[in-house]
């Protein structure tokens, strides 16, 4: 016992912080439960013990852990990183596991990790027939990962009395992790969710305005902007046989593949200049043009298309 409480108080301020943002996390889960509800799809029961399990073990975490809270260090840093993207999809799968009946717990958990770090893997069939409002939360794990659950805790742990520098610095690749977009990091965390949300929006809108209905153009916007691949649909994007929705897909995901902190400046400064001098941009588009290219000139000798645009298509 008294081992037990030697961890706890070593590692506090990683659980207390954790089991905030598994409680945050099973607050989200209302917004499916709140769908299901709306559009009686029948999996509200699912989402009704998913939000009870998920805020209780949330809450029963950061209460144990309270008392010993302290200034992350680098290393708890990279530790709560490493739990946050292996606990929360093991309470992201609960939905999934909870109302689809011959859908193993490992499948479940598979299809949650796939979500929550935007992989796009399923091992689900029979989309077309799922509950609204389970799309909804295989689509939105797509969204929450996308820009990253690390990302958005920074923007909050300020509010719980933790900076969030070293966080970032634990999750964040490359020479980004020490550059400055704004002097304060927390602001710079809202500063880019502010920018996901616009272009989420601005995406759905364009979804569905060149044919698709709102809920499966928002639904592929959460996946788009995440770069997931999740679909509402087992045909994915040929279910719709549109050119104009996949011009707009390609269009987003460009968007989405490129660093959002160019996004922000963009935004922040009102000019278009930061997209200009962005080498990495740059190098990026540079790429999926002439591997776009290379695939199509490699396949279309095949005849598997008819002519040489559909097959760059």
């Amino acid at each position: 016992m008294s081992g037990d409480l030697r961890v706890i108080n070593r590692y506090a301020s990683v659980l207390y912080i954790l089991g905030i943002l598994i409680t945050g996390y099973g607050v989200l889960m209302l917004l499916p439960l709140t769908l299901s509800w709306l559009s009686a799809d029948g999996a509200h029961s699912a989402y009704d013990e998913a939000v009870l399990i998920t805020v209780a073990s949330g809450i029963a975490l950061s209460l144990s852990a309270r008392k010993g809270r302290r200034e992350m260090q680098v290393r708890d840093s990279i530790l709560l990183v490493a739990l946050i993207w292996s606990l929360l999809p093991a309470f992201g799968a609960l939905p999934l596991y909870l109302y689809i009946a011959d859908l193993s717990w490992t499948d479940a958990y598979f299809e949650a990790v796939s979500g929550l770090t935007a992989t796009g893997a399923t091992v689900l069939s029979g989309l077309d027939q799922l509950p609204l409002s389970i799309n909804f939360w295989r689509t939105f794990m797509h969204w929450v990962g996308g820009l990253g659950v690390v990302v958005l805790a920074v923007a909050i742990l300020p509010l719980l009395g933790f900076g969030g520098r070293s966080m970032l610095k634990a999750e964040t690749p490359g020479p980004m992790k020490d550059s400055k977009i704004t002097p304060r990091i927390t602001e710079t965390a809202k500063g880019l969710w502010v920018v996901y949300v616009i272009l989420t929006a601005a995406c759905a809108l364009s979804l569905h305005f060149v044919g698709m209905e709102p809920w499966d153009a928002l639904m592929h916007a959460f996946s788009i902007l995440g770069l997931g691949g999740f679909s509402t649909k087992d045909a994915s994007l040929g279910h719709f046989d549109s050119l104009d929705i996949e011009m707009v897909v390609i269009f987003f995901a460009l968007v989405a593949g490129s660093n959002f902190s160019t996004h922000f400046l963009v935004l922040s400064k009102c000019s278009l200049r930061p997209y200009r001098f962005d080498v990495e941009a740059h190098y990026f588009l540079g790429f999926l043009v002439l591997s776009s290219l290379g695939l199509a000139i490699y396949l279309w000798p095949d005849g598997i298309y008819d002519d040489f645009l559909t097959t760059l298509r």
